[in-house]
């Protein structure tokens, strides 16, 4: 039975990767599905099979014709296709790109639209892949996803190595990421390693809003998964654009608080199109005399790099470059004079953009994009003056001893809130006898409580919520949308921790007796319990208004100081 005949049961399913913030529609996955058809359990045992019967290529180009043939009548506009490769390929014989080009061509598509997923096969070298398979699909305008990233030891190897352009974190790392600080650090630093590499990170597996938040936090740029829609086989499933995505980007508050990118900064470069040709860039330099460089490009306006006017003056400047870049038969590309360029999303912030500056500080400036289309360029200028500004920011509006945002984020961030009528919970933190602590152990001791209690807001309350330092031992936290059970056990735990740790900051005799020796406000010696905190939880519903808050809060605080759990409050009007 020939190779096609076997496969011809087997159909594919699609998986929509759409753009964290706004639910467009990115790409699809294909999926194989009834490969038990063939009596193979799964996919993997399938290839298993063919691999061994050395015949492993012959079914993957049936199925990569097969596949993009479906992928072909889906009516999304730009779509890209993020087709599975299995890397053994590359040991059999019969293995030629030209065979690949030609399902392209014969299909009337373009290779460019086309992203190879490699998962490395514990049979196959990194060299094989980064210095064989990888480069010969990317010659041939082929471009590369690193699939389930962090399920193969050597993957960091690949992206360092391999000119890929996508990196896809493996679902382990993306199911409970919300409490689990361990998988938030890992992926931090992988999508940041790849954003300082120019690639774009897709969380894999999101099923849960909780999962969407964390990963819209840590900036991924593309999710996958049933959040936002099992895969189908019926390609008219597959929508433009996942408007319930779009929502909870846009109800997403808890970032109100970032320092976003003034688009004052940002000068409006025009681009060219990497279609054009080395005549109309040496045009391109004689009409914008005072620009340097031009960014480069492609059809969906997605930044290809930039070319600089230093790199052609060897030919616009010779005295017959511009009748050569005119003749047909001059066959230099544009391609050949692009510079890799450090790009971010307008979304990151200023302090993202900073930190990717500082590492490449050889760089003209930064190129920004919006939702993957370019968008202008920040330079050198005006991001010294960014910086400038944000420090200015830091110093104003952040606490000196805890580093946390003081007065003026808080007030800030409360009326947004009031003016969002979103329903929040706004928690207050006050010491109990503190004061007595602080002049019977001294201020050294009392910064040490309340960096204590710092630490403990920051390491449970993490990217949850908005924490803020507003004097002295006064703390406050606040949750949007949440839901208050689970608040009010964790301002309890919160408690319990700091009462717990506060006990180390005494000598031996006070944690034995459970209380110190020291004068009241009015100068008489007596017992006080040690230290512990006062909680106010205060609900805010779409009714609540600023007056009735400022209005209610004193007497709230200072009740709460007469319980030793939290006390709960909502304000109706």
């Amino acid at each position: 039975m020939s190779t096609k005949l076997e496969v011809d049961k087997i159909d594919f399913a699609f998986q929509p990767i759409v753009n964290i913030y706004t639910g467009k529609t990115f790409a699809v996955e294909t999926l194989l599905r009834n490969n038990e058809s063939l009596g193979f359990n799964t996919i993997l045992s399938m290839f298993d099979s063919y691999f061994k019967q050395k015949k492993i290529v012959d079914i993957d180009l049936v199925l990569f014709h097969k596949a993009l043939k479906k992928f072909k009548f889906i009516e999304v506009e730009n779509l890209k296709l993020f087709y599975n490769l299995d890397n053994r390929i590359i040991n059999d014989k019969v293995f030629n790109i030209e065979k690949y080009n030609d399902i392209v061509r014969t299909l009337s598509m373009r290779a460019s639209t086309i992203y190879m997923e490699v998962t490395k096969q514990d049979t196959i070298s990194d060299q094989s892949l980064s210095n064989f398979l990888i480069p010969t699909f990317r010659e041939n305008d082929f471009n590369i996803s690193i699939d389930n990233f962090g399920s193969q030891t050597t993957d960091l190897s690949l992206i360092y190595i391999a000119q890929v352009d996508y990196v896809k974190i493996d679902r382990y790392f993306i199911h409970d990421i919300k409490s689990n600080p361990k998988k938030r650090i890992f992926c931090s630093t992988i999508v940041n390693l790849a954003h300082t590499m120019n690639k774009k990170v897709i969380a894999l597996g999101i099923e849960t809003v909780d999962e969407y938040y964390v990963c819209k936090e840590l900036k991924f740029d593309y999710i996958q998964g049933y959040l936002v829609s099992e895969p189908t086989t019926d390609i008219n499933k597959i929508e433009k654009r996942y408007t319930h995505i779009k929502d909870l980007a846009k109800s997403d508050k808890r970032g109100l608080y970032n320092n976003l990118i003034d688009k004052a900064y940002i000068d409006k470069v025009e681009p060219l199109n990497i279609n054009t040709t080395l005549h109309d860039l040496f045009v391109y330099f004689k009409k914008n005399r005072y620009n340097t460089f031009v960014p480069i490009i492609d059809n969906n306006k997605k930044i290809l790099g930039a070319i600089y006017e230093v790199d052609i003056k060897g030919i616009s400047y010779s005295q017959y470059g511009l009748s050569l870049a005119q003749n047909s038969s001059y066959k230099s590309k544009l391609r050949t004079f692009i510079e890799p360029v450090i790009q971010i999303d307008i979304t990151w912030g200023i302090d993202k953009a900073l930190e990717l500056f500082s590492m490449q500080s050889d760089s003209k400036g930064i190129f920004v994009t919006k939702h993957d289309k370019y968008y202008g360029f920040i330079n050198l200028n005006n991001l010294l003056s960014l910086s400038y500004k944000r420090n200015l920011e830091i110093a104003e509006n952040k606490n000196p001893l805890t580093k946390l945002p003081g007065n003026n984020q808080l007030e800030k961030f409360i009326d947004n809130i009031f003016e969002s009528q979103m329903d929040s919970q706004i928690i207050y933190f006050d010491f109990n006898d503190f004061k007595p602590f602080n002049d019977q152990y001294g201020f050294r001791q009392g910064d040490r409580a309340i960096l204590m209690f710092a630490e403990i807001l920051q390491k449970r309350i993490s990217k949850d919520g908005f924490i803020a330092h507003i004097g002295g031992d006064d703390f406050v936290a606040i949750f949007v949308k949440k839901d208050y059970i689970e608040i009010f056990n964790l301002i309890k735990s919160i408690q319990d921790e700091f009462k717990n740790d506060a006990i180390s900051l005494y000598n031996e005799e006070d944690i034995k007796n459970k209380y110190m020796l020291g004068k009241d406000r009015f100068g008489t010696t007596r017992k006080f319990k040690l230290l512990s905190v006062s909680c106010a939880i205060i609900q805010l519903i779409t009714t609540s208004t600023l007056d009735g808050f400022n209005s209610k809060l004193g007497d709230i605080k200072k009740a709460s100081k007469l319980n030793d759990h939290p006390l709960g409050a909502t304000i109706i009007v």
